[in-house]
């Protein structure tokens, strides 16, 4: 009788099927390569030109250039030079970049080489600054809408 209950010995034993699983990873391993980013094979920088006679170069600063500077010891925020309180109140600050932001905006003042608003700023601040005092600064100037913010971190004489 093939349907007794006790002789025999053979049970079925179950077997897991990987052909399927290796085609599904294959699959998923194909379209990750394919979704993974291309590493660029070369950096380009561009260097600026020397100039040919450099004994009579007269270099002017750049009238929209933005730069706030941070004094240790007074914890007292400038721009280009103007003072704009301290960095327990950053609103003056926050105001004047608006101001000089809206007018760039009317008049057109774009970043060279592209269609957007000159709107770089220049944070220069000494080490022994307290990172939270920088970090609200750059909280005002983004807030005004600065971008980018180029940081300088060096031992000024302030």
């Amino acid at each position: 009788m093939g349907m007794s209950g006790g002789g025999s010995r053979e049970e079925a034993k179950p077997n897991i099927n990987v052909t399927p699983l290796i085609d599904v990873l294959l699959v998923l391993l194909i379209i990750f390569m394919v979704i993974t980013p291309l590493k660029p094979s070369r950096f380009e920088a561009r260097v600026p030109a020397e100039p040919k006679n450099q004994d009579n170069v007269d270099v002017k600063p750049n009238p929209l250039t933005l730069v706030i500077s941070l004094n240790s010891q007074t914890r007292a925020i400038t721009l280009n030079n103007e003072g704009f309180g301290d960095v327990n109140d950053t609103e003056k600050l926050n105001a004047k970049l608006r101001e000089i932001f809206k007018q760039r905006t009317d008049a057109g003042v774009m970043r060279e080489g592209t269609n957007e608003v000159e709107k770089t700023v220049f944070l220069k601040s000494p080490k022994s600054m307290k990172y939270g005092d920088v970090a609200k600064v750059i909280d005002a100037a983004k807030s005004a809408g600065a971008s980018p913010i180029g940081l300088q971190i060096d031992d000024l004489q302030n």
